[in-house]
């Protein structure tokens, strides 16, 4: 179990959490996270916000979306949680020229991606409210944040040797449409969002269709690249 730092509401359902600990992790892995021992008994798999070693601290950017996000949202500093991690594969870190690109609470991953990138650029998408920007802007990026509206507008796919991004499947979709469209010959790469409950792969509950069969978005993801991966519509 590990002690909860701080647990404070950026937006009216969406929670950055600092948890104390010494933990590992790289950008675009995530930790399967639990209350404790009671209801729900499923964990709920949670990418790192931002890992601070030296610090002694991780922290978690989440939305309340059911019975265990609902719960961690009255957590308070003190007060203690589990962790397991981290899980996945995570996105792979390249040379060259970067975009991040992140959709509602798509963006979890992505500020702690960006501090192991040479000055990415930064593209936030958000139905209604943005959150978290202030965090953002403190690592003196090139940023352009987008409220209602659809952020891949913003983007240059040819801009960028690498592209990241994570969001609503709807979105991702969209930006497998625009890599045909454009003829982006670089990587792009896609963070899903998949409801699970194991995290290791063992009940296959967030299986994903890839063009060589189905993969466990827990096991073999989070991370595709979108030339492997079938959204489904």
């Amino acid at each position: 179990m590990a002690e909860i730092l701080s647990n404070i509401q950026v937006s009216h359902d969406v929670f950055r959490m600092k948890v104390a600990g010494e933990y590992e992790g790289k950008p675009g892995q995530f930790f399967m996270v639990r209350k404790d021992r009671g209801l729900p008994l499923l964990p709920r798999p949670l990418s790192i916000f931002d890992l601070q070693k030296q610090k002694h601290y991780i922290e978690f950017l989440y939305q309340v979306v059911g019975e265990g996000t609902r719960q961690f949202a009255h957590l308070r500093r003190g007060d203690e949680i589990e962790l397991t991690g981290p899980l996945g594969n995570g996105f792979p870190i390249h040379e060259g020229r970067s975009a991040l690109v992140g959709g509602g609470i798509g963006i979890a991953p992505l500020y702690y991606t960006a501090s192991h990138l040479l000055r990415p650029d930064l593209y936030l998408g958000f139905r209604e409210e943005p959150y978290v920007i202030q965090a953002f802007k403190s690592l003196g990026l090139s940023m352009q944040v987008t409220v209602g509206g659809s952020i891949l507008d913003q983007l240059s796919m040819n801009s960028y040797d690498h592209i990241y991004m994570c969001g609503p499947e709807g979105m991702l979709r969209a930006a497998q449409r625009m890599q045909t469209e454009q003829g982006y010959k670089g990587n792009l790469y896609l963070s899903l969002e998949k409801r699970m409950a194991c995290g290791i792969g063992a009940c296959l509950v967030c299986s994903v269709k890839t063009k060589s069969g189905n993969r466990r978005t827990c096991v073999e993801g989070p991370v595709f690249t979108a030339q492997e991966v079938e959204i489904d519509a």
